[in-house]
C-alpha cells in the first residue's frame, strides 16, 4: 500500500537570501511561491515583546517611531529550527523571531495581498449577515 504524496507546504522555506546591498529578504516556499520584504517593512514586522508589546502594555512600535538607517539595516539572520528566522539589525536588536508562518501570512506580493483582502472581506460579510440575525 502506497502512501498518497503530501503537497507542498506554504510555510516550509527552500530557500532564504538576505542581500544586504538591496536591503531585501527572499524566501521560496516549498509551494513555489515567491515572497520578498524589503528590510524597513520587515522591521516594522517584528513579533518580539518588546516591539509589540506584552501583557496589555503596548510596544515600541506602536509609538510608530521614525525608524533610523541602523534599525533597519539587517546585519545578519539566523535560523531558528524549522519554523523562524531571527534578523540581527545593526541597532542591536536581535530578539524578533519571525516564524515562517507569520513571513507567508504577511507576504506583500500583490497576489497574497488580494487574497488577504478577500478573506477580510468575506469574513466582514459573515459578520455583518450573523449581527443583522
Amino acid at each position: 500500500m502506497t502512501t498518497p504524496p503530501v503537497a507542498p507546504s506554504p510555510t516550509v522555506a527552500t530557500r532564504i537570501h538576505a542581500d544586504r546591498t538591496a536591503r531585501t529578504l527572499d524566501i521560496i516556499w516549498q509551494d513555489g511561491h515567491t515572497t520578498r520584504y524589503d528590510f524597513t517593512p520587515l522591521r516594522w514586522l517584528c513579533p518580539c515583546a518588546h516591539c509589540r508589546g506584552e501583557a496589555g502594555m503596548p510596544g515600541w512600535l506602536d509609538t510608530n517611531p521614525t525608524l533610523t538607517d541602523e534599525q533597519t539595516r539587517m546585519v545578519d539572520i539566523h535560523l531558528v529550527g524549522n519554523y523562524a528566522v531571527a534578523p540581527d539589525w545593526a541597532d542591536g536588536h536581535r530578539t524578533g523571531y519571525y516564524t515562517f508562518a507569520l513571513l507567508r501570512d504577511r507576504c506583500p506580493c500583490a497576489i497574497c495581498a488580494a487574497e488577504r483582502s478577500a478573506r477580510q472581506r468575506d469574513h466582514d460579510h459573515h459578520d455583518h449577515q450573523e449581527g443583522s440575525r
